[in-house]
């Protein structure tokens, strides 16, 4: 009880100036980490498909197809999401900064949730192709189920800015429309392991359990800066968890499939 009440009256040390030199250090992580994987992954090709009805004369029903649209490099999709970040950072770290803290100084970062509503959705993309979802369809409304769950936590800051009394309206939502894409991969998950021959390799359950997990912990920071639990009552601390906990999250994925299918 003693720790716990240590812990609740903890206050925080964190600066802007901190701030600006961690998003310039986040920006060379990511790029070192782009940069090497574009150096040493092999090239791993991805089907984007379409399923569409067409006519049987034989049988006079209407059957289904699937038609091949265009293949996608696996690696493209791990750099995309790495570059997506750096460039976040270098922009919050230079021409954004002086909005950027005024903005933190109010409670809102807007960069963040834009940049979340990007490289998050390519996250949950790259998960879904190795799940086995290929569709076209599917995959777009993945991306849009993250884009809207990341600017769920846009409409909360800027919501609550108005309220006397927290409003957790935004937050349940955006939760909603994140856990879909997850039952879906579980779906796609379950479907390999009873129909397939080998069901999804191993290294696909780690990214899911990890993923998952890191997913999760963005809502709890939220959480724990709006209950203003212990540091979390100095807003620029929940900052300081978002950026490691992304950095902490992008690497785990690229790293996790690289280690599974890009390996040289």
């Amino acid at each position: 009880m003693n720790i716990i009440k240590r812990f609740s009256k903890k206050k925080s040390k964190i600066s802007f100036t901190f701030l600006n030199k961690f998003n310039l250090v986040m920006f060379g992580l990511d790029m070192i980490q782009a940069a090497v994987m574009l150096l040493i992954a092999k090239s791993y090709t991805l089907p984007v498909t379409t399923t569409y009805l067409t006519y049987n004369e034989s049988t006079k029903h209407l059957d289904t197809a699937t038609r091949n649209l265009f293949d996608v490099q696996l690696v493209w999709l791990i750099v995309a999401f790495l570059l997506v970040s750096a460039a976040a950072h270098l922009i919050i770290a230079t021409v954004y900064r002086k909005k950027y803290e005024k903005d933190l100084k109010k409670g809102i970062n807007k960069a963040r949730w834009i940049e979340y509503a990007i490289s998050a959705s390519i996250m949950m993309v790259a998960i879904a192709f190795l799940s086995g979802i290929y569709d076209l369809g599917s995959l777009i409304m993945i991306f849009a189920l993250i884009s809207v769950m990341n600017l769920m936590g846009l409409v909360m800051e800027l919501w609550n800015q108005t309220t006397k009394k927290t409003s957790w309206l935004s937050f349940i939502i955006g939760c909603g429309a994140g856990i879909v894409p997850w039952v879906i991969f579980a779906i796609y998950v379950w479907g390999a392991s009873i129909f397939g021959s080998n069901g999804v390799p191993g290294f696909v359950y780690g990214i899911f359990i990890s993923i998952f997990i890191f997913f999760n912990c963005f809502a709890l920071n939220m959480f724990l800066q709006y209950k203003k639990i212990g540091p979390w009552r100095d807003y620029l601390y929940g900052e300081r968890a978002y950026i490691i906990l992304s950095l902490v999250a992008k690497s785990a994925l690229a790293w996790q499939v690289f280690a599974g299918t890009l390996r040289p």
